[in-house]
């Protein structure tokens, strides 16, 4: 059986393809560009460079391979368009199974980061290709980039409410797309994916407290308000907007997930915030 992950290169790839590794399964690494993953080909691993808009690529980058990892991209506005291209080529190499990284409750979901997710979900149902539809939920490394200003300000920003947030770690969803690439299935099936912990910010602000072991608050925002912060932090306006807006899809309950589909998949408890925040301030 050949395994493929696109964008190996990344965060989450690079997670998925270790605990390919560490089943057994020496997988394809799809990337951009091979350099950055020049360990793993020392390693075994078949590299093969392919761009998510390059069709010709991604037919050579997918010949062969019965399974395939289709990690959603980062380039916002242009993504279902290139998730589409992946699952017409994989339609063309009579891929047994892609599963997808998308979103908590996409088809319903109302999140400016839902909307491209939702797409992808459309064109996979459309096309001919066995398919399953792995909905991460929030990772908790998310918070890390504004972790140090948190700790040195004593104040953590949000527009979430007591909306709760049922986060895992990165290294968690990659177990979880490991487990559902080696084994059978999952064909069809649709997995909400969310850790054991379901946070309020106010109870997150207690866990990076406990972490930093320093005194931290979370202060409540409106949207609006948090948006700005977010920009005059560095952010781009578009993607300060996004972010605030899914504090606002959290107070709507869209990243509360407790279908212990995650847990299932991994055999275990997810991985603490404490544990996420502790490994990043050592």
């Amino acid at each position: 059986m050949t395994v493929a992950v696109t964008g190996a290169s990344g965060q989450l790839g690079r997670l998925v393809v270790e605990e390919l590794l560490r089943a057994g399964v020496t997988p394809v690494a799809i990337v951009r560009d091979p350099e950055k993953v020049a360990d793993l080909a020392a390693r075994g691993v078949d590299v093969r460079p392919a761009d998510y808009d390059d069709a010709a690529a991604l037919d050579r980058a997918l010949s062969g391979v019965d399974r395939v990892l289709l990690i959603s991209g980062t380039e916002f506005g242009a993504r279902v368009t290139q998730h589409t291209n992946v699952i017409r080529a994989a339609e063309r190499a009579g891929v047994e199974l892609l599963a997808y990284t998308s979103i908590p409750k996409a088809d319903q979901n109302s999140m400016i980061l839902a909307q491209e997710h939702r797409g992808t979900e459309a064109a996979l149902a459309e096309s001919t290709v066995p398919h399953v539809l792995l909905r991460n939920g929030w990772y908790w490394e998310n918070y890390l980039g504004g972790l140090a200003h948190a700790i040195e300000s004593g104040v953590l920003h949000g527009a979430a409410g007591a909306g709760r947030v049922a986060g895992a770690s990165r290294a968690d969803y990659a177990a979880a797309a490991a487990a559902v690439l080696t084994t059978d299935g999952h064909a069809g099936a649709v997995y909400e994916l969310g850790g054991d912990e379901r946070l309020t910010y106010a109870e997150l602000a207690q866990v990076i407290s406990e972490a930093a072991g320093k005194q931290v608050r979370y202060e409540d925002l409106s949207e609006a308000q948090y948006a700005a912060v977010l920009e005059g932090a560095g952010l781009p306006g578009p993607y300060a907007a996004a972010l605030a807006d899914s504090d606002t899809g959290i107070v709507a309950g869209l990243l509360d997930v407790d279908s212990g589909d995650l847990q299932k998949l991994i055999g275990r408890s997810s991985t603490p915030a404490a544990e996420v925040f502790r490994a990043a301030l050592a």
